[in-house]
């Protein structure tokens, strides 16, 4: 397996990883064109980073992971939000989310990032585990943070 940066051109692949990461988890979703229109733009800024998982021999997309670094006035290199990380049902427990992170850990070295933050489900205890077997903590002290949205 590789792990490579994605470029605009690689945009319909993450989409539709993207998408199928949805439908997997029955959670509401944009279509795949929606997603690929939207990365196709925002995969040329800056402060957007995608890495594509691919398996040795074919190429084959088996996962990705998606993060923005946003400016903060906690630390001079900004910090990263980890959107999205997924590797296909099999390639689960093969490496695949391991590699993506390390490509994410040298991407927030090289920005000068002060901190990288996850959201995590919390009845995803799969997800939580592997978080913390990276050296993330959840920040739960006693009462918890909560996440409000209002659609525009």
């Amino acid at each position: 397996m590789r792990v490579r940066v994605a470029t605009v051109a690689d945009a319909a692949t993450v989409a539709g990883l993207l998408h199928d990461f949805n439908v997997e988890f029955e959670a509401p979703t944009p279509s795949a064109a929606d997603f690929t229109r939207r990365l196709s733009t925002q995969l040329g800024h800056d402060g957007v980073r995608a890495w594509l998982a691919e398996a040795d021999g074919d190429g084959e997309p088996v996962g990705f992971a998606l993060a923005t670094l946003r400016p903060s006035p906690y630390s001079d290199g900004g910090t990263v939000l980890l959107e999205e990380l997924y590797a296909r049902p099999a390639r689960r427990g093969t490496g695949v989310g391991t590699a993506l992170m390390e490509a994410l850990a040298t991407w927030v070295v090289e920005r000068g990032a002060g901190e990288v933050q996850i959201n995590v489900d919390e009845v995803d205890t799969d997800a939580r585990r592997f978080y913390e077997r990276l050296g993330f903590t959840n920040v739960e002290d006693g009462s918890r943070m909560l996440l409000y949205v209002r659609e525009a």
